[in-house]
């Protein structure tokens, strides 16, 4: 993967590969329709499959977040010890995939979770907006996973990137990629900030190629957060990369994401672009806070809200 490396600087070699794969949809080497044709056939498979099964695998891919303001040690707590708990009122559907909170909380929340098998991940490195100094972002993310995260959430520097600046935006991701050390880092692209399709197949890219476990749509933070057009076009940098390189990157939509109907759309998106292989919490994750009642709501009517 990384022959001429004695020739070229990593970053002007990251280009080229970045180029070569950013041709891909430049040259539209896609029928005009594809984007259109996968999103309506993934909305229509929501209303002719049986859901159930579906939405209970769904339900194991869920980031299940709390990002308050209003976040209190004790409330932290509590949502992670009800997410632990989980397993005891459901026996025949798996919890959570992770629970997703400020760094601040990771001793607590590590002990509200105990060993109970769902994951810690931690949104890091001046999260939302990342606009703090990289020495800053460093630090926050080493100490969130020496302190217990199993993974790590983070922004692109969205400005720099829209600059045109790609060798600064792989340089900062590669320099929070070290400092994660072996924890799962998962990069945000903010795509309702980018400005076109092609600017999120190259934001997917740049993220890939600089280390990213999992590319993700959004914080939740922006007025546009996760789209179906945004999902296809991250879903297709990834089949791309995987057939370049042999890499399997994970996929996160996140952001207002809230009825089963919305997440049944994007498994199916996946499903139809990346295969029943990406079909796993190892590779899938939804973000989300409202989500989970929501299924459990349709799953078991009549039960009161669990989270």
């Amino acid at each position: 993967m990384f022959a001429g490396w004695h020739v070229l600087s990593f970053a002007k070699y990251i280009t080229l590969i970045m180029t070569k794969l950013y041709k891909k949809l430049l040259n539209h080497d896609y029928s005009p329709g594809e984007m259109e044709e996968c999103i309506t056939e993934a909305g229509r498979m929501t209303l002719s499959v049986d859901r159930a099964p579906l939405l209970k695998d769904i339900f194991s891919f869920i980031d299940l977040t709390c990002l308050n303001t209003s976040d209190s040690s004790g409330n932290i707590r509590s949502f992670a010890e009800r997410a632990a708990s989980f397993r005891y009122s459901f026996s025949d559907i798996s919890s959570v995939a992770a629970i997703c909170v400020f760094p601040n909380f990771v001793t607590v929340a590590r002990e509200g979770l105990a060993d109970c098998g769902i994951r810690l991940a931690v949104v890091s490195a001046s999260f939302p907006t990342s606009q703090t100094f990289l020495d800053v972002k460093t630090l926050e993310t080493e100490m969130a996973v020496r302190m217990g995260a199993d993974e790590i959430d983070i922004v692109i520097p969205v400005g720099t990137f829209l600059e045109g600046d790609y060798d600064s935006v792989i340089d900062e991701l590669r320099a929070i990629r070290q400092s994660a050390g072996e924890a799962t880092l998962k990069v945000i692209l903010e795509t309702g900030l980018l400005k076109d399709e092609r600017s999120i197949y190259r934001a997917s890219v740049v993220a890939m190629e600089s280390g990213a476990d999992f590319i993700k749509t959004s914080t939740g933070k922006m007025p546009v957060s996760a789209t179906p057009e945004a999902a296809w076009v991250m879903c297709r940098a990834i089949r791309d990369y995987y057939n370049e390189t042999g890499i399997m990157i994970g996929f996160k939509p996140a952001g207002r994401i809230v009825t089963p109907d919305d997440a049944l759309v994007y498994y199916f998106i996946v499903r139809n672009m990346l295969g029943e292989k990406w079909l796993n919490p190892g590779y899938f994750r939804i973000g989300a806070s409202r989500l989970a009642n929501n299924i459990l709501n349709e799953l078991y009517p009549g039960q009161p809200a669990y989270f």
